[in-house]
């Protein structure tokens, strides 16, 4: 809190007219309408919930815990097979069999086995008897009737099928319709699964049951038809393994693949051998020129030779021209032309040499030719009699590859007739056209548990909110002021809004403004101020009825809004048993006012000037009891005023000390502080009864701790009075954050 203006003189008036209080209340009747019952409704919302939540839990035990029941059916027709209308031979049979007999077969003893088994209703509660909790009503009959009979029973077996049986016909229902062949089939459980499988099962173990029967007529047929097809499987197995035998040991492919090999080997070995016979014509051809010709040179010129004779041919040729265009010039003793037949010599028997060498290959090749026809030949003949051969072993073959094949035809037509057989033991004793299968039922019989759940529900609101309402009325505490118009001579002061913990310790000493707290305690001193004439009481008594209610909070807070208005303050902590300012101020003085009322201290002792301009006086020790200074109190009233200071007694509760009792006809003016929602109206009303005797003047009453979104849902006068300033601070506390 800050100094923001020129400090006022607390003794100038505010006006020279009357001084009505600040706050005028308002008595409003106390009419029950729809708005006071929704406001009621919200702010009593947590315990309307709570009492709901307690109501329900038990209720909702009890409700889960009964067994609903569900009913699941299934309707059908029963037909003969569709394939046995389609033989010729049993044209006697009917469309439709006789439902009543069909009926009957449906509740079967077999049925009725096969069903418990398969669906393990022995181990349920509800159809196995042996599993069942006896009853306290059993248990009396039970003793009751061993008065009578001496004969000692036991107790079920929880595995015997015979005590399930009759329960499970029970929550059985067969029948057909008399109009028509439609057969239904219901059944009842609390398990909405099991009501809907039973039926179902029914039908399935039904047609087990009918192809039974077929089956034990065509299990005799079968039996044979399987000892043929064995005895023809042997056969047809031996005639195979003979052929295959046969095929590997003489090494025999198929007939396409051995026909297309010996086409291929012939044409190989024909073409190979009109290649050879063709080479060897053009060798023999070489041969003969070579060995008819006198010159290698001629003979070069009318073949076919190798290039490098055809070289050293050319060479030759171009030497002889050389040869003759010399002669032209010289004579035959030139030395060029000798030197030139020279060189032509040496040509020529290099010629005639690789001629020689040529003619040798030649005849070497016409031998290898000769070499190779024959192996051709010979191949050619071997050829022909493997032809010959494998036509003799395809043929074998051919034989017995029909045998086999004559002996799997057999095979193959007993399988036929196996399969056939087969086919027929498929076909069911019956068809079954089902109309409406058994679906799992969504709701029970009866009413359901979501009904009985939505009943306890608005029961237990009804209940809450009746609570809710008888608690409304019973409530005695204190949260308006037109709960204290009733009560003569009080003055209302201002709603004080409750502080957040963080808040208390911030609006001690440091500059941290909570603005609704700090316009209520400036509404407080207005308040005194009003009632006190228009000038500010020179000496204020604040307290309560109990202890708890928040009286130190707005002592300390009066003291410190003066201050800060540059009005000395003196606060007195006058609780001299449970004081605990001094937590707050932290003096570190040893005496305070017990000594100071024992005589142990002066009165400069005690007092403690704290640096925001308040003087402080401590409780002192609490084990202090005896009272010398008589007028202790006066004294420090008498001496504040000589000081110009206010003297702000924060006293012990009214009806926890007389010394308060004291103490406020001393002090001039008296302020109460009642808790919101906590002090009940009598305490209040008997504790400024107390007050009122000993001075009999006007009392101001501040509410402290007051919930402003609570307080917003009451019905009172004064129920507006923080519905702008919330929503500003908490603008303002959004913004800080």
């Amino acid at each position: 809190m800050t100094i923001s203006t020129v400090p006022p003189d607390r003794n100038l008036p505010i006006s020279p007219m009357r001084y009505d209080p600040r706050f005028q209340v308002e008595t409003k009747a106390e009419n029950l309408d729809l708005g006071s019952v929704f406001r009621l409704v919200r702010r009593r919302m947590i315990m309307i919930i709570a009492i709901t939540v307690l109501f329900m839990a038990p209720a909702a035990i009890m409700i889960f815990g009964l067994e609903p029941t569900y009913q699941g059916w299934a309707r059908l027709i029963v037909h003969q097979p569709l394939a046995t209308s389609l033989d010729a031979d049993d044209a006697s049979h009917s469309d439709l069999l006789d439902a009543k007999s069909e009926t009957e077969r449906l509740r079967s003893r077999s049925i009725a086995e096969r069903v418990v088994r398969e669906l393990h209703l022995e181990v349920r509660e509800e159809f196995n008897p042996a599993l069942r909790e006896i009853s306290f009503i059993e248990r009396v009959r039970a003793t009751l009737r061993g008065l009578f009979d001496t004969k000692k029973t036991t107790p079920p077996d929880r595995d015997n099928i015979n005590a399930i049986i009759p329960e499970y016909f029970r929550a059985l229902g067969v029948w057909h319709e008399d109009k028509s062949d439609v057969v239904q089939i219901s059944f009842n459980s609390t398990d909405p699964l099991l009501a809907a499988a039973v039926p179902n099962r029914i039908i399935s173990i039904y047609l087990d049951e009918r192809k039974g029967s077929v089956d034990a007529r065509l299990e005799t047929a079968g039996e044979w038809i399987r000892q043929r097809i064995t005895e023809q499987q042997a056969r047809a197995d031996i005639s195979r393994d003979a052929a295959r035998n046969y095929q590997e040991s003489m090494d025999v492919v198929s007939k396409e693949d051995a026909q297309e090999e010996r086409i291929k080997s012939f044409l190989e070995l024909t073409g190979r051998e009109g290649k050879i016979e063709e080479s060897r014509v053009e060798v023999e051809g070489v041969i003969s020129a070579l060995e008819a010709a006198d010159k290698a040179s001629v003979v070069a010129q009318n073949i076919v030779v190798p290039d490098s004779i055809a070289i050293k041919q050319r060479d030759l040729r171009g030497q002889e021209q050389d040869l003759a265009r010399l002669l032209e010039t010289y004579d035959g003793n030139a030395e060029a032309v000798v030197d030139l037949r020279g060189e032509i010599e040496k040509s020529r028997a290099d010629l005639d040499l690789a001629t020689k060498q040529y003619l040798q290959t030649m005849r070497a090749k016409l031998t290898a030719l000769d070499h190779e026809a024959e192996g051709v030949q010979s191949r050619l003949v071997v050829a022909q009699e493997k032809r010959i051969r494998d036509a003799l072993v395809q043929t074998e073959l051919s034989r017995l590859q029909k045998i086999a094949e004559k002996e799997q035809t057999a095979l193959d037509k007993l399988e036929n007739q196996r399969r056939d057989l087969a086919a027929k033991a498929m076909l069911p004793g019956a068809e079954l056209e089902v109309l409406s299968p058994a679906t799992v039922p969504l709701a029970p019989q009866g009413r359901g548990r979501l009904f009985y759940l939505v009943g306890a529900l608005l029961a237990a609101i009804s209940g809450a909110v009746t609570a809710a309402f008888v608690i409304e009325m019973s409530d005695r505490t204190v949260r308006s002021f037109d709960q204290v118009t009733a009560m003569a001579r009080t003055i209302p002061a201002g709603l004080i809004p409750r502080l957040a913990r963080w808040e208390n310790s911030k609006t001690m000493f440091e500059h941290m403004p909570v603005p609704m707290f700090d316009e209520a305690i400036r509404t407080v001193v207005l308040s005194l101020k009003q009632s006190n004439g228009g000038k500010s009481p020179s000496s204020i008594v604040v307290t309560s009825a109990h202890s708890g209610e928040g009286k130190s909070l707005v002592a300390r807070s009066l003291a410190i809004e003066l201050a800060a208005a540059a009005i000395p303050v003196l606060l007195v902590d006058g609780d001299l048993r449970r004081g605990k300012l001094d937590s707050f101020f932290r003096s570190g003085l040893k005496y305070g006012l017990n000594e100071f009322l024992n005589g142990q201290a002066d009165l400069r002792d005690i007092i403690y000037r704290h640096p925001c301009g308040i003087d402080f006086i401590p409780s002192g020790r609490f084990s202090l009891q005896r009272r010398i200074r008589s007028n202790g109190l006066a004294e420090i009233i008498e001496m504040a005023g000589a000081a110009g200071q206010i003297v702000i007694f924060d006293s012990a509760p009214v009806l926890a000390s007389a010394d308060t009792v004291h103490l406020t006809a001393l002090a001039e003016r008296t302020l109460a502080v009642v808790r919101w929602g906590k002090t009940s109206r009598r305490a209040v009303e008997f504790s400024l009864q107390q007050m009122k005797i000993s001075r009999n003047s006007e009392i101001v009453v501040a509410i402290n701790n007051v919930n402003p979104a609570r307080h917003a849902l009451y019905n009172f006068s004064d129920s507006e009075l923080f519905s702008k300033s919330l929503m500003k601070y908490y603008s303002l506390k959004g913004a800080n954050t």
